[in-house]
């Protein structure tokens, strides 16, 4: 009881409570459990370590999966705009055609609550060609138009363009819109329109083609820890990007002792990936391509907490003190994982 209340607090219900009643050591501890409600008959011996965590982490995880109801949701509104562009640019209302599906949505990379629903639009030709025939920001200029083309579908929406993207904030889902072109080579390069303007290459593909490849290669493990770390990103408001997190993962995976196992692991492989993002600190990552991307550290403080807790949450995972492991990766990732399992 003492490591359980704290020794002060056992003395003071000493002398108030157990001494006045002149109980014995057992008894003492009997009327102490029934004063804070906890007369439970002892937890039964359990039949090995970590018996809380694949119930725990299997809750987690489904508490973070999107539903049925806000995915078809968010992909409507992503049909929505691309037949809205389909009908300014290709003459006809096709709700798939010309259009991607990109960032968590386009990866199955995403978490409850939804974010937003990144989009890519294919132009034709010849509309980047008609804009190469002007004077100043092009790229800024063809996002405005783009904006002016879903304005007519949404004349009440109050969109604005954001350098890459149009953003269209629908009261159940915002969808994020970038367009672009297709190149002969097969490569897609899309609008930047920060400074003069420019076309950059996009990667998105590739980053979905890489996240796909290291998911089924390590079954499962590569989606379930990114939508981990974006819940604790999201809970202790850590300032990486979403696309920083999924190639880290990716890259961590490779190298981790246990990549392809299951559920049962997931307790070390969230301490492990923090320990391994915190050395990770203003290093570079390498995206497809070559790109390189700074990582920065503003977010190094917050990765050392969060390996602390996850510490202690797995110290105590093989002890099985289910809420006691709980407390600590509440201290992560908030109440989407549950403090008890049973």
């Amino acid at each position: 009881m003492a490591n359980h209340f704290g020794s002060g607090v056992t003395q003071d219900l000493g002398l108030g409570i157990l001494s006045s009643a002149n109980q014995g050591a057992s008894q003492g501890l009997g009327a102490l459990s029934s004063l804070f409600g906890h007369n439970n008959p002892p937890q039964p011996t359990l039949p090995y370590g970590w018996y809380y965590v694949v119930p725990r982490f299997t809750r987690f995880l489904s508490n973070l999966t999107v539903s049925d109801k806000h995915r078809e949701t968010g992909l409507k509104k992503f049909n929505n705009v691309v037949a809205s562009l389909n009908r300014r640019y290709y003459d006809h209302s096709s709700e798939t055609l010309n259009g991607i599906v990109i960032g968590s949505w386009g990866k199955f990379t995403q978490i409850n609550p939804p974010r937003d629903v990144d989009a890519l639009f294919l132009l034709p030709d010849h509309v980047y060609h008609r804009f190469q025939q002007r004077v100043g920001n092009r790229q800024s200029q063809l996002l405005q138009e783009v904006k002016e083309a879903l304005l007519v579908t949404y004349p009440r929406t109050d969109m604005h363009a954001d350098r890459h993207v149009v953003v269209v904030p629908f009261d159940a889902v915002m969808v994020e819109v970038a367009v672009g072109f297709r190149c002969t080579d097969g490569s897609i390069i899309v609008c930047d329109s920060k400074g003069d303007g420019r076309y950059v290459t996009s990667t998105a593909l590739a980053e979905a083609s890489d996240l796909d490849l290291s998911d089924r290669a390590w079954s499962g493990n590569t989606r379930a820890l990114v939508r981990m770390i974006k819940c604790w990103q999201d809970n202790c408001n850590v300032p990486l990007k979403s696309f920083m997190i999924e190639r880290l993962a990716q890259d961590f995976l490779l190298t981790w002792k246990w990549h392809d196992r299951g559920l049962f692991f997931y307790d070390w492989m969230v301490r492990d990936f923090f320990d391994y993002l915190i050395k990770q600190a203003n290093s570079y990552l390498i995206m497809p391509g070559g790109e390189t991307v700074h990582l920065g550290a503003d977010w190094l403080s917050r990765a050392q907490t969060a390996h602390r807790n996850a510490l202690n949450a797995c110290e105590n995972e093989y002890s099985n003190y289910q809420w006691l492991a709980g407390e600590d990766w509440q201290k992560v990732f908030g109440t989407q994982i549950p403090q008890g399992t049973v």
